[in-house]
């Protein structure tokens, strides 16, 4: 599938030389993909792609195709916890500060809202994901469900249903995505829901 074709590869954090070698290439008139895990515009590609096209090449024409994001399939594989209002956050302290990231956990909590926390722990990045918990603990209970997904939609994913008062005795890295429930959640048959109000 890539024969004949330049694979221009960058790890974390170098996201930003990997874009500019994308639109050097496109600005020689050849066809590039960009390539993101899930979606590229969820906390993938597309937003710097555009950002640095504007500044180094305008006018450059940019498609981006839709893919699956990590809560979208790691919710179809626990159930539907994902069916009322929900939010996603990454705990990732990178390129947002701490301080903005503990204020939208805390406005999220205090608003019952489901979370999806994307980049929960890394091995640099371990008390996180600890205050977090903390948060969400102040507004719901320990029974609230949790679902942790890691390395969704490959062959090494892992799918564990636990709770909020034992997220943090689970194994959770940075290929984890982890689903908390609001007051309402609840595991019926096995299912990770959160019932949208529908009155049975």
């Amino acid at each position: 599938m890539t024969a004949g074709k330049v694979c221009i590869s960058t790890g974390m954090t170098r996201e930003e030389e990997r874009v500019k070698a994308a639109i050097e290439h496109a600005q020689k008139g050849e066809t590039v993909a960009i390539i993101s895990s899930g979606d590229a515009g969820v906390y993938g590609m597309a937003g710097l792609a555009i950002e640095m096209a504007h500044q180094l090449a305008p006018g450059l024409a940019i498609e981006i195709i839709p893919g699956i994001s990590a809560a979208n399939s790691a919710a179809s594989a626990f159930g539907a916890p994902l069916m009322l209002d929900y939010a996603v956050i990454s705990l990732s302290d990178l390129l947002v500060s701490w301080e903005q990231i503990r204020t939208r956990l805390e406005s999220v909590a205090a608003a019952d809202m489901v979370v999806a926390l994307y980049n929960p722990r890394s091995t640099k990045r371990v008390t996180q994901l600890e205050e977090a918990v903390t948060i969400f603990l102040k507004h719901r209970p320990a029974t609230t469900p949790v679902g942790i997904g890691t390395a969704i939609s490959s062959p090494d994913e892992r799918l564990l249903m636990t709770d909020l008062g034992s997220l943090l005795a689970q194994e959770v890295n940075m290929r984890s995505i982890v689903i908390i429930g609001n007051t309402q959640s609840k595991v019926i048959d096995g299912y990770f829901v959160t019932p949208r109000g529908y009155q049975l």
